[in-house]
């Protein structure tokens, strides 16, 4: 029953046979969710009567045989009867909070309860207008039209104008990442998962140790929560090994660079591959804002180097922004398209420039947040407004999960800023005072131990009070609709430059960028759609 990622509901009776069949609560898990069930659970929950082992119409024809010998009579899954009085409303009340966090902003899996409690409550017949009803307003409503584009998009993205899609790609059996941190390790997560060997470079042994220790926790976490058997969260951390040396990487056929954001740094690590890795190997960088065509140049082989962002953190988040410089041949562009769907990412083009797509849009919504705080708003009253629109989180809070450190880095490594644009005189003075967010438990916001629920801290206040004051900017009550307005318009308007210099590909194809990689709200389609269709632009 995957209607509901559609922004719709199941039609024909979906919603009104399927209690009957596996009861109200195993219908509403499926509907609401739109997951797949394997054939196994759906036999125990009663959907389905018999599985077929070997040939399907010889076991297929057998049952129905056994049917016809045992007299067995018609069942009419519209005959069947719920027991009401099982389902008070209390159960349907309880459900709508249970799910609430899940499905916030959404309206289908709403209308999908009031379907599945009206198979509980009237008649078949009386249910099936009801759900006809709660279709068509779903269908018609811009959370539907926002969901379908996507759905579109996302499929769209693997279309490249002067790539044939018959473009004959690179096998690609093991593959190395250079570094151990955070970043490095959730990359050999990925691919990991996927079955495919790794090996993970670090600089020394105390490093490589903890960065391996990390991908073993997660996996051990996973098994903890039930997300993996303790058997195969043990079989794909068995299939990263580490190594101090570059000579273990002759032979593998991709290497991915996830070492610290600096062109120097950088350029010594692609040298060194260039030296080292066999000729058909293809050679990645996974930074998030440098010049991929200046990287290329500290190698014999441009053609083979390509940007493969990944977003943190890696072994979770479906965005891979597949980076083509200036002269990535065009075989490397179209494995790597195919190898982010084998490692079950969602893939999007993007040409040369300071951020790419997403990081480049990003810096205008920062600095609209900012300038936000200036003239009055709260941190937390930012990230509520863009909460409340949907994000997964808003600026502040966002900061703070990424690292402070991180912009701070960034900004003093970057040779293209002016010694004004190099300074942030709020974030800066964090960094200094060892603030940098969820890792040293305070940044913009305080947090207790073990916890990621951010406490708004009044020196964070007076720092950005002090700063206005500085800048003559007067501070004032600003409300939620001015604050998401602000915020999103220079997202659209940095999306429409990136599509006119042609580092995008579509409008779809950024919505896909903010959507996966930036938690921009899925029923609201993108930056992009969002903006084609409301009346605020």
């Amino acid at each position: 029953m995957p209607e509901v990622t559609l922004g719709i509901i199941p039609g024909a009776g979906g919603t009104q046979r399927l209690p009957r069949l596996a009861g109200p609560k195993t219908a509403l898990d499926m509907i609401t969710s739109g997951r797949f069930v394997p054939a196994t659970e759906a036999q125990d929950a009663g959907i389905i009567d018999e599985l077929i082992e070997g040939d399907l119409l010889a076991g297929a024809l057998a049952f129905a045989e056994r049917l016809v010998a045992d007299s067995a009579p018609v069942r009419r899954v519209r005959d069947m009867e719920i027991d009401g009085t099982a389902f008070p409303e209390s159960f349907f009340d309880k459900y709508r909070q249970s799910i609430a966090r899940r499905t916030r902003g959404l309206n289908a899996p709403e209308c999908a309860i009031q379907a599945v409690e009206a198979a509980c409550r009237v008649p078949f017949e009386e249910g099936e207008v009801l759900e006809r009803r709660l279709f068509q307003e779903c269908m018609q409503s811009s959370e539907s039209a926002a969901l379908r584009h996507l759905f579109f998009a996302e499929r769209e993205v693997t279309k490249i104008p002067d790539i044939p899609r018959d473009t004959l790609t690179r096998p690609i059996s093991s593959v190395a990442v250079i570094g151990a941190g955070t970043m490095g390790g959730g990359i050999a997560m990925c691919f990991a998962n996927a079955g495919i060997p790794v090996t993970v470079l670090e600089n020394d042994e105390p490093a490589l140790e903890r960065g391996l220790a990390l991908v073993q926790a997660n996996y051990e976490r996973s098994a903890a929560k039930g997300r993996l058997s303790p058997e195969k969260a043990a079989e794909r951390f068995g299939l990263i090994r580490g190594t101090l040396q570059y000579e273990d990487l002759a032979q593998v056929d991709l290497v991915i660079e996830a070492v610290f954001e600096d062109m120097a740094v950088k350029k010594e690590v692609f040298a060194q591959l260039d030296a080292t890795c066999k000729a058909e190997c293809i050679l990645a960088t996974n930074t998030s804002t440098l010049d991929i065509d200046e990287i290329a140049t500290a190698t014999s082989r441009p053609e083979a180097v390509i940007g493969t962002h990944f977003f943190s953190p890696a072994n979770i988040m479906r965005l891979l922004e597949v980076v083509r410089a200036e002269r990535t041949a065009k075989d490397v562009i179209a494995t790597c398209m195919k190898l982010a769907k084998r490692i079950r990412k969602v893939p999007v083009l993007a040409r040369v420039c300071y951020g790419f797509i997403g990081n480049r849009m990003l810096h205008g919504y920062l600095k609209a947040s900012r300038q936000l705080a200036y003239e009055g708003a709260s941190p937390l009253e930012i990230d509520r407004a863009l909460y409340e629109f949907g994000m997964a989180m808003g600026p502040y809070a966002m900061s703070d999960l990424a690292g402070l450190d991180i912009d701070y880095r960034i900004r003093q490594t970057r040779t293209d800023l002016s010694e004004q644009e190099r300074v942030d005189n709020v974030i800066d003075p964090l960094v200094e005072l060892g603030r940098l967010g969820q890792k040293t438990g305070r940044g913009f916001y305080v947090y207790e131990k073990g916890s990621r629920t951010p406490t708004p801290d009044p020196e964070v206040h007076t720092l950005i009070r002090k700063e206005a004051e500085r800048l003559g900017i007067a501070q004032r009550q600003i409300d939620a609709e001015e604050i998401v307005s602000r915020c999103i318009r220079p997202l659209v308007e940095e999306g429409q430059r990136i599509l006119d210099e042609g580092i995008a590909l579509r409008p779809g194809d950024v919505d896909v960028v903010w959507v996966c990689g930036y938690g921009f709200p899925r029923h609201r389609g993108g930056p992009m759609h969002y903006a084609e269709h409301s009346a605020d632009f």
